[in-house]
């Protein structure tokens, strides 16, 4: 027995027939996704000097991977569905299923298609995506810095130093506070030892330094007791320097910038951190990296079941379904992004759960079909 079946002429009539059609479905997305908002406002850019006519076609250049994105999914859904929706019109399924072809054979060519197609979904959100939005950030001048608190915390999970950044570019820091916190600690505050401020401070390898600094010495009582100048102080050393670095440098950053590799790191780094909401969100982003794909598979599935209608049933109802599917399966997204931040259900749980309704949807569809 063969593993595989042997490809026929019909697989090659069904896969090139789904993959014009699927072509075209994401060309036709793509245009209307880019061409109200995103290019309007490239062209009032360029007009208004801020873009030169390079840079502008430099933008919408990388803005394409973002919709390519959401695009490959529902490309696949509406090439399918039309490809078998003109298929049953024109008799040709009845045909297919006269000669003894299966639903499950008859979709053989589609799956193969879907798997394509989920391979390049996977590397789009991979590579693609984070290529391409810094690159269009580095084009339209930069991250908009913001500030930015770090606090080291000793073995009892005490915090023992508070470092905040007014803001940053790179490697540079400005206006940069340090609080330095007594040992003894009260029901309801740390008492603090000291206050440092500096104007500048810099990131290096292994240490953070600030220079011209300003120390206010506080008593117990909360007074300042002495005010002192220093030229230079390091304020963070070795791996706690590297991590509120990574931290610092992320916090400005949509997890679509920062690849699996990376993503992955910056997971177990705030995991060891305590950042327990902002690591449970970029935990869930990360599994949807490798689950949501596989949507592709699905939506190829339902295309093939939306298609296969009576010959004098109204196409209208086919797509009208699958529009209702793409709308309700990407809006409730951001809803279980929330729960998952929140903690109210595990990352996992948050991941899996709307590729796993699509599945037990489409089993439900399957068998009211009586395929």
């Amino acid at each position: 027995m063969k593993l595989f079946p042997k490809i026929t002429i019909y697989d090659k009539y069904i896969f090139n027939q789904v993959m014009v059609a699927t072509l075209v479905a994401i060309l036709l997305f793509t245009v209307v996704w880019i061409a109200p908002e995103m290019l309007l406002n490239t062209i009032k850019k360029t007009l208004a000097g801020d873009f030169g006519v390079k840079t502008a076609i430099l933008v919408l250049f990388y803005e394409l991977p973002k919709i390519l994105g959401k695009a490959f999914p529902v490309g696949l859904l509406l090439g399918t569905l039309f490809t078998f929706d003109k298929l049953s019109k024109d008799s040709e399924l009845t045909i297919f299923r006269a000669v003894g072809l299966s639903f499950q054979r008859i979709i053989a060519p589609v799956l193969v298609l879907s798997i394509i197609v989920t391979w390049l979904c996977f590397i789009t959100g991979d590579k693609l995506i984070p290529f391409s939005v810094n690159k269009s950030i580095a084009l339209k001048g930069g991250y908009i810095s913001t500030q930015y608190i770090y606090t080291q915390k000793d073995e009892n999970n005490i915090p023992t130093k508070a470092v905040v950044v007014s803001r940053f570019s790179k490697d540079t820091m400005y206006n940069v506070i340090v609080l330095d916190f007594q040992k003894k600690q009260y029901t309801d505050v740390h008492q603090l030892n000291n206050i440092y401020y500096a104007k500048i401070g810099k990131n290096y390898p292994d240490k953070w330094v600030l220079n011209d600094i300003t120390q206010y010495q506080i008593s117990n009582d909360g007074i300042f007791v002495d005010i002192k100048k220093f030229p230079f102080m390091n304020i963070l050393e070795g791996e706690d320097a590297q991590n509120a670095f990574t931290l610092m440098t992320y916090s400005v950053k949509k997890e679509r910038e920062i690849n699996n590799k990376d993503l992955r790191n910056y997971i177990k780094l705030l995991k060891k951190e305590g950042l327990d909401e902002e690591y449970r969100y970029m935990l869930n982003k990360y599994l949807q990296r490798f689950f949501h794909p596989f949507v592709c598979v699905l939506l190829a599935i339902m295309g093939a079941l939306l298609g296969f209608s009576k010959p004098r049933e109204q196409r209208l109802i086919g797509f009208t379904i699958a529009i209702g599917c793409i709308f309700v399966y990407y809006i409730t997204l951001p809803f279980f992004d929330l729960l998952a931040e929140k903690g109210v259900l595990p990352p996992f749980i948050t991941a899996v759960f709307p590729p796993f309704a699509f599945l037990c949807a489409i089993i439900a569809f399957y068998k009211s079909k009586d395929l």
